[in-house]
């Protein structure tokens, strides 16, 4: 490795010898990451910091080709670790992009600025501890990287480490006194961010380091809400003796109601044992909806509806058997005349229907439009569950020429619907749209 005062000498022999020729050389053997070639270029005159394509640097190329050989070249030909490029980066932060321990070392050692920010104030270290490893962070730290140094957003390498669900990289920065309970503008905290990553092992770190079970993050959403949102089955369980089991969230369901739509049994089982009621009912939330989804409305409201109906039409039969064996009441019928066998007909599983059925043995159950599971299922259009669901209806004498509320049966639906409907629906009832009698109508 040369000394300061000598690379400085070769930098402005270079600067009075290189040509763009020489500039193009060494791009392109950086592109084709071939070290004889950078060498040659270097060696003929090439300047090894002048700028490249917007503005990207040497070095900064080298560090793209993930080749530590390359790297480690250039900086011994004097090449600058903290040259910005257009875009305001550092090669030291597109190397922790990358993840690289060995070529983040070497730029470390080359004295890169750890703490050289971008433009939206995002360090080095915030990125490493998303990208790479517990060891490298560690190093970044020794270092003197700041490590709770926020990015415009108010984000912390902690919640950068979070969000990847990075364990070793939020194991180093939590020894090194990274504080678990920071909160962005928009009020997330590194465990709300450990939670969205799906890593289980992540949210056990950061509740064990203190973070806070109870902090309401965006649209006041619980921890517990947020793991279920995310289908984190993992950190729910870890949440589930630190929340209000009866709550509700923005879609008015509570924790139970979730869980069975996921299907997630020992999540099912740990929140009936914590007391969560087996027939509570769907309702208003305290939960303000705020997101882009439907311009930012609500969805509809729906009857008050106990987690059976939304087993039942999740078609999760485990989830459907475990919550009868429960308590759960299989004759409940919503405001809408929905029951549990017109909740599995909306579904996509004959499974679930079957066992509805077994629950509520009535195959020509209505609602309150009159509707039938015969004329839910015709409804749904293809999908490969049709044809076994179809054949489960007509087992429990499900009849084809009963009308709905609009005057509409089942058959005739068949007949004036889809083709490929209808070739199912004949195959399992074997016969043509009947005509609408006036003493079918409900």
């Amino acid at each position: 490795m040369r000394d300061a005062p000598t690379r400085a000498l070769l930098l402005a022999a270079a600067a009075l010898v290189a040509s763009p020729a020489d500039a193009d050389a060494l791009g392109d053997a950086l592109t084709a990451a071939d070290p004889a070639a950078v060498k040659a270029a270097l060696d003929g005159g090439a300047d090894v910091n002048a700028p490249l394509a917007y503005r990207e640097s040497p070095l900064a190329r080298a560090v793209e080709t993930q080749d530590a050989a390359l790297v480690n070249l250039l900086l011994d030909h004097a090449a600058n670790p903290n040259f910005v490029d257009a875009e305001g980066l550092t090669p030291l932060s597109l190397a922790c992009e990358r993840g690289s321990p060995a070529i983040v070392g070497l730029l470390l050692d080359a004295r890169a600025d750890v703490n050289k920010t971008a433009p939206d104030g995002t360090t080095p270290l915030a990125v490493c501890a998303r990208f790479s490893t517990g060891g490298t962070v560690v190093r970044m730290i020794d270092k003197g990287a700041r490590v709770d140094a926020p990015d415009a957003r108010g984000q912390t390498p902690l919640m950068w480490a979070a969000s990847s669900g990075n364990v070793e990289g939020i194991s180093a920065l939590l020894k090194s006194g990274a504080k678990p309970n920071r909160e962005t503008k928009e009020g997330f905290t590194p465990l709300f961010f450990a939670i969205a990553s799906g890593s289980g092992e992540a949210t056990r770190l950061l509740l064990d380091a203190g973070a806070k079970a109870g902090h309401r993050g965006p649209e006041n959403t619980s921890a517990l809400q947020l793991a279920l949102y995310q289908k984190n089955w993992r950190a729910a369980e870890m949440l589930i003796g630190r929340a209000d089991l009866a709550e509700r969230d923005r879609n008015g369901e509570q924790p139970l109601h979730v869980a069975v739509a996921g299907g997630d049994e020992a999540l099912i089982t740990l929140l009936l044992d914590k007391g969560a009621d087996v027939n509570g009912l769907t309702g208003p939330s305290r939960i303000k909806w705020v997101t882009e989804a439907n311009f930012g409305m609500p969805p509809p409201p729906v009857p008050p509806t106990p987690p059976l109906l939304i087993a039942a039409q999740a078609g999760q039969v485990a989830a459907m058997k475990r919550l009868i064996a429960a308590g759960a009441n299989p004759g409940f019928a919503a405001e809408n005349g929905v029951n549990v066998v017109l909740a599995a007909a909306s579904g996509h599983s004959a499974a679930a229907l079957e066992e509805a059925l077994t629950l509520a043995p009535d195959a020509n159950v209505r609602d309150a439009k009159g509707t039938t599971p015969l004329h839910i299922v015709l409804g749904a259009g293809i999908h490969d569950q049709l044809a076994p669901m179809l054949r489960v209806l007509a087992a429990h004498g499900a009849k084809p020429d009963l009308a709905n509320a609009k005057g509409t049966t089942p058959a005739q639906m068949a007949e004036g619907g889809l083709a490929t409907v209808k070739a199912v629906y004949d195959q399992v009832f074997g016969q043509k749209a009947a005509p609408v009698l006036a003493n079918n109508r409900p």
